[in-house]
């Protein structure tokens, strides 16, 4: 009987941390290269009073056991890196990545942060930056004052101002597992074992992404999708909770009739 309040008590606290996860997509909906997240569960250990298989005498084996589950728990929260739409801007600055890559930045620790986000601004020495002050690595260079800021889908920068003309190439970063990266808040990412090393390449080629200037990706969230979820993991929750209630019923009955 124990073992029901228990088990129930896991759901409870899965879809909690499940209900969590869809309200942090819903709140992300309009978050510039925001990644929705998934969430994955999976069973407990299981008690075995009796084992599939075992020898009952006489050569007779017993064709199905006894198990009885613990419950449940969250797996892993993995981001999901399906394509956003692309918002036109007018934005000189601004960047979409059309397909697969990331942005290098640096961050103010010294070390490579990975971003979708690319509203990017200039700073006081003309540095191309994020929203948060951190410079845009990736291969771009400065840009002088007045420059004309023109970027092809190839990646190919070209700044055309009253000295002359420059034109260089962007880069772009890929990982073998891009949902191994760890979330660092502000639209960043940084490397992990599990993500792999990063792969260093032009846009366009062998399979990186575009670059799409004028443009922004928005978020991946579908509003639609995430509300049906959070109505699923709502029932869920309840159903867990009259579980407890079921199981706390019974177990008064049992009190009462030592009465």
């Amino acid at each position: 009987m124990n073992l029901s309040l228990y088990s129930a008590a896991t759901g409870m606290e899965a879809q909690q941390l499940n209900l969590n996860t869809i309200a942090n997509n819903l709140a992300n909906v309009n978050t510039t290269g925001f990644k929705r997240s998934k969430i994955e569960f999976q069973d407990l250990l299981y008690q075995k009073p009796r084992a599939a298989g075992a020898d009952t005498g006489g050569g007779n084996l017993v064709p199905t056991g006894i198990e009885v589950g613990n419950g449940s728990r969250v797996a892993s929260t993995s981001k999901v890196f399906t394509q956003g739409q692309l918002t036109n801007t007018g934005e000189k600055l601004d960047l979409a990545i059309q397909g697969e890559g990331f942005f290098e930045v640096q961050r103010s620790d010294g070390t490579i942060g990975y971003t979708r986000d690319g509203t990017f601004k200039l700073n006081a020495q003309g540095q191309v930056v994020t929203a948060d002050g951190l410079p845009l690595l990736s291969g771009f260079q400065t840009v002088a004052p007045g420059s004309e800021v023109t970027i092809a889908e190839d990646g190919q920068v070209t700044l055309q101002s009253a000295s002359g003309t420059q034109s260089f190439r962007l880069t772009m970063t890929r990982f073998a597992n891009p949902a191994g990266l760890r979330s660092l808040g502000g639209n960043l990412y940084e490397e992990t074992a599990a993500s792999g090393t990063p792969e260093v390449g032009n846009p366009g080629e062998q399979g990186f992404g575009r670059t799409v200037q004028g443009y922004i990706e928005t978020s991946n969230v579908n509003i639609v999708e995430e509300m049906v979820n959070l109505i699923i993991a709502q029932r869920a929750y309840e159903i867990n909770s009259k579980s407890i209630q079921t199981s706390d019923e019974m177990l008064q009955n049992i009190a009462n009739m030592k009465r």
